[in-house]
């Protein structure tokens, strides 16, 4: 695999780039370690790094299932051509199931109304619904609350007995899989094994169960069941960054993303002199400052205002001052720039350039955020470094 795609294609204003070829090897790699069917979780259009062409990737890397949260994110990955196994998992009480159940997607209930909604719809089409049962073990977000999960079992079950639909799978997510050390992990796995039995026992046998995150799935080998929900390491991030024992290091995951742009402005400035917006750093000497191009209309944080870094001239360079809506100012110090010249925002790393999770660092969040919603007026561009050469596939990716 090529270690740098993203600088050898002509500079532009700016741009996300993303590997193709890092996806499939992030797939591929996840699914050999772990030794369990893989759902390659797409929400959020690919966490920040596209939907379709992200989970085309998957697919070619050997993912089993994909994962989305809404109805047009499933719709979307049909209408493209996928025709895999495909789960859905936040279908509002508004929208429709029709469109769903026609394109084969597996559908989640939360409660009894939405078991009762799926059987209309599929009775309506004429075919039976594949629905996905979610329990909530403790994270108090989706998913039945354990003390309703006997009727929804009972029911699922009265209406698969009925040919209304057929239960694939029955799961649940953690609160902190990111967290070994934290109980809450060991008692959710304990209330889904709970659950389970429970389902089991009203005669209900689901294709799947699932409980793991990609930090669960790292770091609790028990919770890997019949298959896993990997979303953020898909990507190449550290889904639990610093955890002792985790076997991230050894795994050779690559970040697929680079944020790019072209170096707008250089220009000196003198000791005493504010940068940006209330001044918030004042140039102790004499420096030069470069102005890029992109601010939080982006999507970069302006807590990353004189905290985080760019690579710029073959080192990393400070941002200074406040980050505006489509401008931040770098400190160049001496080092030999010129307008037109590349600075990396982040990117995979090798070559000591920042990462998204030097920047989730400086911005006081978590790198999940700074790829998801990095975008407004940039364009995303896709590369696979394993044929070294461009896609030809180009979106704009304002949010």
């Amino acid at each position: 695999m090529s270690p740098s795609p993203a600088t050898r294609a002509p500079l532009r204003r700016a741009e996300i780039v993303i590997d193709l070829a890092a996806i499939r090897h992030n797939v591929s790699r996840l699914r050999d370690y772990l030794r369990t069917p893989i759902m390659t979780v797409v929400k959020a259009d690919g966490y920040g790094h596209g939907l379709v062409e992200v989970g085309r990737a998957a697919r070619e890397g050997g993912a089993d299932w994909l994962g989305v949260a809404s109805v047009d994110e499933a719709l979307a990955l049909r209408a493209a051509g996928d025709q895999g196994r495909l789960l859905a998992w936040l279908i509002m009480p508004s929208e429709p199931a029709e469109d769903l159940l026609a394109a084969d997607v597996d559908v989640t209930a939360y409660t009894v109304a939405d078991l009762e909604k799926f059987a209309a719809a599929g009775d309506a089409l004429g075919r039976t619904p594949r629905v996905q049962l979610k329990v909530d073990t403790g994270l108090a977000r989706g998913g039945a609350a354990f003390a309703d999960w006997s009727n929804l079992v009972a029911l699922a079950r009265i209406l698969e007995a009925e040919g209304a639909i057929r239960v694939t799978g029955i799961w649940s997510h953690f609160s902190a899989g990111e967290s070994p050390a934290d109980p809450a992990s060991a008692l959710q796995e304990k209330v889904f094994g709970e659950a389970v039995a429970i389902a089991e026992q009203a005669g209900l046998r689901p294709e799947v169960r699932h409980l793991a995150n990609s930090a669960g799935a790292l770091l609790r080998p028990s919770a890997r069941l019949d298959l896993v929900r990997v979303g953020v390491a898909t990507y190449g991030i550290d889904p639990a960054p610093g955890v002792d024992g985790s076997p991230w290091s050894e795994l050779g995951l690559i970040p697929a993303m680079t944020v790019r742009a072209e170096l707008a402005l250089v220009k000196q400035i003198e000791a005493g002199a504010g940068v940006s917006y209330n001044h918030t750093w004042v140039a102790e000497r004499p420096t030069t400052v470069g102005l890029i191009p992109v601010g939080y209309a982006e999507g970069i944080q302006r807590r990353a205002g004189n905290r985080a870094s760019v690579w710029v001239g073959g080192e990393r360079r400070p941002v200074r001052g406040t980050v505006c809506m489509d401008q931040i100012v770098v400190d160049l110090g001496d080092t030999s720039v010129e307008p037109g010249d590349e600075v990396v925002l982040w990117g995979t790393g090798a070559d000591g350039e920042p990462t998204a999770q030097d920047w989730a660092e400086a911005s006081e969040t978590i790198a999940y955020e700074v790829v998801t919603r990095i975008g407004g007026r940039m364009k995303r561009r896709y590369v696979d470094s394993d044929q070294d050469t461009d896609s030809p596939s180009e979106q704009g990716v304002a949010r």
